[in-house]
């Protein structure tokens, strides 16, 4: 999907992703008169007439001109502006503003795909959408190197007339930047400058590393743009920029993917949770860069690796641990840990964690280290991501990472070499989900089931920037026009891609109904037809690992049902988790009335079921989900239903058949579940799923159902 598709590039730069966090109010102490940034949402109907504009009402009312960094009038309407907590404490008790976030950075989720996600040239998909032609694919993150092969814009037609956006023009930037590819491109730096002068610097841009421009500096918004075209607790969603973001473009119909984060495989680490956005998780796919590592004893360990440079020919070298001697910085490999009189000519055992895998190579190299072995502890258990280390090095899964640490306690004179492979398809099983991929349930409303589904999202190949290597490491000289990344982050912009081949062969589906398209479609079996897997266990994976699983675009194409959300259904939503009037209209822009009977959180059209009972009680309790489908199959259509009962409860659907004609296009049903705390048995993930599915001898129209034992707080 990289140069061979004809999607259209909006790249929006947010310099190092600044983002917003909860503005929490509270006495005032020394902390309260450092300069700080925060973004205000205003309601946008209660400006005066006395003024001519949003702008002109604010820096007369809030704050001076040269404090306003920036003026909200699209997704929101707000303000953002550098001031000092007191001043924004004061700011906050004006009647016409409904919320306030505190500035803060928010992390990069990174740490073949094409043909694995179904897709083949001149059928299915991919062609009855025309490529996706006419579509805008917008991405926010780092920038872009538009001189790339993934950007050219040869054989595309006109941009689309709809396009409204510009190209921004900076250092290295141009408007000749811009083509019938990438239709458009901003940067915004105000905020990250802000920042800076905030912390005693002179800005936020270092102009040696950074552009004050769209250009990549990073990488990471290369490699994601090509991908789609070519942190702890979370906040409530009216606290929540890309919640309230994402919930104006959804509302206008736009599509909008997230990456699920990359803090797995801990349990309710999935972040991106608002039920309006498609969160995605990351799996591998069945190309892989095998290397070994070949004892003295003959034993082969398998590995990966995407080193590149002079191999070592099988020749052996003296290994060694540093973490032998109890330091932990030693261990793992950190700047100046080392001892290069016992570094010096050999192959060095870095533990994985705490500074960049790359890193450490680098750290051995400086001690005259000749390769790296990386190996994985408990923690991270079998996952392994490739680099492209700068020294001959080879990661290990953490069985194999004992073995070898077992080899050198208990022989006197170590050795061992690194082999590299090269690249290596049709590996099984794939996919499996990656040990870093954020893990559910829904730690904000567990009534959501997230993740939503998985995507490729380990070893991906992207184009790449000019301005750093591909380590991301100061001291990497080499110059590459592709790069492999692993992460979430490469996973989400597959979906997005995937979306806007959806749009363009159906045009008419609302954001809601592409994203049930893919989950209902989705696949839980590997290409050994066998379950998915979980990486760091091995075991099954759950729908909190997976969502509804793996998507497969041609079966997302013709998904025969759909469960369509409409801004009515998630105001709804809103009232049922108890926002309050003032809380739903920071999201949604408009004054919200929420029905005295208010709607359960359970009950909002979601294409997947997430059952949560009270772990306290032990009796029987049964909990009802209402569901309508929508038919985009053929008209005269019956389905009938298909349950995967969760262990210990019982399900029932009502009614069991479901008839469409020319004029029955929508039909509802009800879920009944029954269970208790102690009938259910719940597995290491602590969840019981089961599935239904709507069946009509052609379509498979399946839904996940995860039952959570949770005590309301």
């Amino acid at each position: 999907m990289a140069s061979s598709s004809s999607s259209i590039l909006v790249f929006k730069l947010f310099l190092l992703l600044l983002f917003f966090t909860h503005f929490i109010l509270s006495t005032a102490t020394v902390d309260d008169l450092t300069i700080k940034t925060y973004i205000f949402r205003v309601d946008e109907d209660s400006k005066p007439s006395i003024f001519p504009s949003h702008y002109h009402w604010y820096t007369s009312s809030f704050a001076d001109p040269i404090q306003i960094l920036h003026v909200y009038d699209t997704v929101f309407h707000g303000f953002s502006a550098t001031l000092t907590s007191i001043q924004a404490t004061s700011i906050l008790q004006h009647p016409s503003v409904l919320a306030a976030f505190e500035d803060r950075r928010r992390q990069l989720h990174t740490t073949r795909s094409p043909q694995f996600l179904g897709l083949r040239n001149q059928r299915g998909l991919w062609s009855e959408s025309d490529y996706g032609s006419d579509v805008i694919v917008g991405v926010l993150d780092t920038g872009i190197w538009p001189e790339r092969r993934s950007f050219s814009d040869l054989n595309l037609g006109p941009i689309p007339s709809k396009w409204k956006g510009v190209c921004e023009t900076g250092f290295q930037f141009s408007s000749a930047h811009c083509n019938r590819k990438i239709v458009g491109a901003r940067f915004f730096a105000k905020g990250h400058e802000a920042a800076g002068r905030s912390t005693g610097g002179m800005g936020g841009i270092n102009q040696t590393v950074e552009f004050r421009s769209p250009r990549d500096a990073d990488g990471h918004g290369t490699h994601t743009a090509s991908t789609a075209a070519g942190d702890g607790v979370s906040s409530p969603y009216y606290l929540d920029p890309i919640a309230i973001g994402s919930y104006g473009a959804a509302s206008r119909g736009v599509f909008v993917a997230s990456s699920a984060g990359n803090d797995g495989p801990t349990g309710m680490s999935v972040t991106n949770l608002a039920p309006w956005l498609t969160t995605v998780g990351a799996g591998t796919i069945d190309r892989n860069f095998p290397s070994y590592v070949i004892l003295g004893n003959g034993k082969k360990l398998s590995g990966v690796s995407l080193y590149s440079g002079l191999p070592l020919n099988g020749k052996m070298f003296p290994v060694v641990y540093p973490g032998k001697s109890g330091l932990l910085s030693a261990s793992l490999c950190m700047e100046n840990s080392l001892d290069p009189k016992l570094i010096n000519g050999k192959i060095v055992i870095c533990d994985r964690g705490s500074n960049p895998r790359v890193a450490k190579g680098l750290v051995v190299k400086k001690a005259g280290g000749v390769g790296m072995i990386l190996a994985n502890g408990a923690s991270h258990g079998e996952g392994l991501v490739g680099d492209a280390h700068l020294i001959p090095a080879c990661a290990l899964g953490a069985n194999e990472a004992d073995s070898v640490k077992s080899y050198i306690s208990s022989t006197l004179n170590p050795t061992a070499t690194i082999v590299f492979r090269g690249t290596v398809v049709g590996i099984k099983p794939a996919p499996i989900i990656a040990s870093f991929s954020a893990r559910g349930p829904n730690g904000l409303t567990p009534e959501i089931l997230k993740p939503d589904l998985m995507a490729p999202g380990v070893n991906i190949l992207a184009a790449w920037t000019d301005a750093i290597g591909p380590t991301g490491l100061d001291s990497d000289n080499r110059k590459s026009e592709f790069n492999i990344l692993s992460g979430t982050s490469m996973a989400c912009p597959h979906i997005s891609g995937a979306a806007a081949l959806l749009k363009s062969a159906h045009p008419d589906w609302s954001p809601a109904a592409i994203r049930s398209a893919m989950m209902t479609s989705a696949s839980n079996n590997n290409n050994l037809f066998e379950s998915m897997t979980d990486e760091s266990t091995g075991k099954p994976a759950t729908p909190f690992d997976i969502g509804s699983g793996h998507v497969n675009l041609d079966l997302a194409m013709d998904p025969g049902l759909v469960y369509d959300i409409g801004s009515n259904d998630y105001v709804n939503f809103l009232c049922s988790i108890n926002y309050d009037p003032k809380m739903i209209q920071v999201i949604t822009r408009m004054p919200a009335r929420c029905p005295a009977r208010k709607a359960l959180p359970e009950n909002l059209n979601y294409p997947s079921i997430s059952a949560v009972f009270p772990i306290s009680s032990p009796r029987m309790q049964t909990k009802t989900f209402i569901r309508t489908v929508t038919n985009v199959g053929p008209l005269n259509s019956v389905y009938t239903s298909k349950i995967e009962v969760p262990k210990g409860a019982s399900v029932t659907v009502i009614p069991s058949k479901l008839v469409f004609s020319s004029t029955v296009k929508k039909l509802s049903f009800a879920v009944t579940i029954t269970a208790s705390s102690k009938s259910l048995v719940m597995g290491d993930s602590g969840g019981a799923f089961g599935y239904l599915s709507w069946l009509d001898g052609r379509h498979v129209v399946r839904s996940p159902i995860a039952i959570t034992l949770v005590d309301p707080l």
